[in-house]
């Protein structure tokens, strides 16, 4: 007889993979700019790939194997792309050049889809107003947009986050 949740198995680590590579390939600044058809989106998603992780398992410990499955995937894929950097390189995204010394960087802002006033109202977060006066704006891993600025006596970074995620704004 073999094990049970095999199918549980293999279907939810498929299912992870998946996700992982449309994120990829979406973008991350999607994920840090959640709208209302974002999030029912990702619930469909979800939805969606329940029934390819369980199949016709609807039972309660199915459903434990399969999210059990996920974070055990998902503590594995953190710990190996630490180990070993060519699968950190392929699964996951850096942070991206914007800015540096008041230069744009168009063709990153290009590829990243970031748009002039995109960029501007960040800024305008930050208290800046020349792109001239910005030492390094970066696109960093989770979707943010960070902004250093330099003035005559001191450094200083901030950390913008989308209108919406007012109460998620930091500063450093």
């Amino acid at each position: 007889m073999t094990f049970p949740y095999l199918d549980i198995i293999i279907r939810s680590v498929a299912v992870y993979f998946f996700m992982t590579i449309a994120l990829r390939i979406f973008g991350k600044k999607e994920l840090s700019q959640l709208n209302t058809a974002d999030i029912i989106l990702i619930l469909l998603i979800s939805n969606s790939v329940q029934n390819a992780m369980v199949g016709p398992d609807t039972s309660l410990i199915g459903g434990l194997v399969a999210a059990l499955v996920l974070f055990v995937t998902n503590f594995a894929i953190k710990k190996l792309t630490r180990r070993y950097k060519t699968l950190g390189d392929l699964l996951l995204d850096k942070p991206q050049i914007l800015i540096h010394d008041g230069k744009l960087d168009f063709k990153a802002l290009s590829k990243l889809d970031i748009s002039d006033e995109e960029l501007k109202e960040a800024m305008r977060e930050h208290g800046i107003e020349f792109f001239k006066n910005v030492k390094l704006a970066m696109l960093e891993i989770d979707g943010t947009i960070s902004i250093i600025s330099e003035d005559q006596k001191n450094l200083k970074q901030t950390h913008y986050k989308r209108k919406h995620n007012h109460r998620n704004l930091q500063k450093f």
